[in-house]
């Protein structure tokens, strides 16, 4: 079986950095520029695209497919419009899309390269946004995404999930094509996602937007999926450990600057710069509403702090929150 990756081009979802490069003669603004530049300065909800697990084995992958419909309880509907429910039909699936040739290619040898870690057989692609979203829309626009992103190329599966605050949906794709390519799921190859998926959201009359945390004024970069998961359990202990340094680092009055934090400001005063320069052009095309609405979104951006600041300012406010409940506790 030949190995072929997609690739996917790297572009920013909005790239607000560009405006503060154009020069004398600069084209106007494309409508599709301005409607992205008012989603994101009215907050409009962002969507999250993210793969996470997948499958490695056969087992793993009936293992995967019975995990997302509850071990038959919830409806797969297929790439061929198939819609199955119940026990057993996870075997089904991983029979007819042929999961067991791709086992065997990502087993091989490598071609010599010995001590290689097989590849992933099924992409798990979770497509999600926030409580209240209408789950048969956001169903919907899955199944638009996914049609046109996979069709006739990869095999899939979509499963929705509303047991959860948020509303969403496992896509499981084939991680090889139907003529061999594999998929390689990288950072541009979300970016992409991110971008369609809002689109297709759109269309089912969804507030969706696709922006960069950095755009937005947001710069802490959330943990990885199990670092987060672990946390939520209370079991995560990196994060215990790293919350225990920034604590004694600020009974010492201090807290230690780290590389990222020049990045961090570097970054930001870019960002300012391309969103005063898009409010400029703005106000050029006589649209000054829109640009007094992005000097409002820029008054609302808080300092960038680092990972670390974060967590520190998270534990002095609470300790000032169990000082007030004390402080409370004491007047009665």
């Amino acid at each position: 079986m030949p190995k072929r990756v997609i690739k996917v081009p790297s572009e920013p979802l909005l790239d607000i950095c560009s405006f503060a490069r154009r020069g004398p003669g600069a084209r106007a603004l494309t409508r599709a520029k301005v409607e992205q530049l008012a989603r994101t300065v009215a907050r409009r909800p962002e969507v999250v695209v993210k793969v996470y697990g997948g499958a490695k084995s056969i087992r793993g992958a009936i293992a995967h497919l019975r995990y997302i419909d509850r071990n038959g309880k919830l409806e797969i509907e297929t790439d061929e419009g198939w819609k199955l429910k119940g026990k057993g039909i996870e075997n089904e699936l991983v029979s007819d899309w042929d999961v067991e040739a791709a086992e065997a290619y990502a087993r091989s040898p490598y071609r010599g390269k010995a001590g290689r870690r097989p590849a992933k057989l099924l992409h798990n692609v979770i497509l999600s946004m926030p409580e209240g979203t209408p789950p048969q829309k956001l169903l919907a626009a899955s199944r638009a995404f996914a049609r046109e992103q996979f069709a006739l190329q990869h095999r899939y599966a979509l499963v929705l999930h509303t047991d959860q605050e948020h509303p969403h949906v496992h896509l499981v794709v084939k991680a090889v094509s139907e003529t061999g390519g594999r998929l390689n799921v990288r950072k541009a190859t979300l970016r992409e996602w991110r971008r369609q998926f809002a689109l297709h959201l759109r269309a089912q009359g969804i507030a969706a937007n696709a922006t960069e945390r950095a755009v937005r004024g947001r710069s802490q970069s959330p943990f990885k999926d199990g670092i987060y998961r672990a946390s939520l359990r209370g079991e995560s202990r990196y994060l215990r450990d790293r919350i225990v340094r920034v604590a004694d680092e600020l009974r010492r009055g201090e807290i230690t600057t780290t590389p990222g934090k020049v990045k961090l400001h570097e970054t930001r005063r870019t960002v300012v710069a391309g969103w005063h320069a898009a409010a400029d052009a703005l106000l050029e095309a006589g649209q000054g509403a829109l640009a007094e609405r992005i000097w409002g979104f820029l008054g609302q951006m808080r300092p960038p702090l680092t990972t670390d600041e974060h967590l520190a300012q998270r534990l002095v406010e609470r300790i000032r929150t169990r000082e007030r409940e004390r402080h409370l506790e004491r007047a009665r």
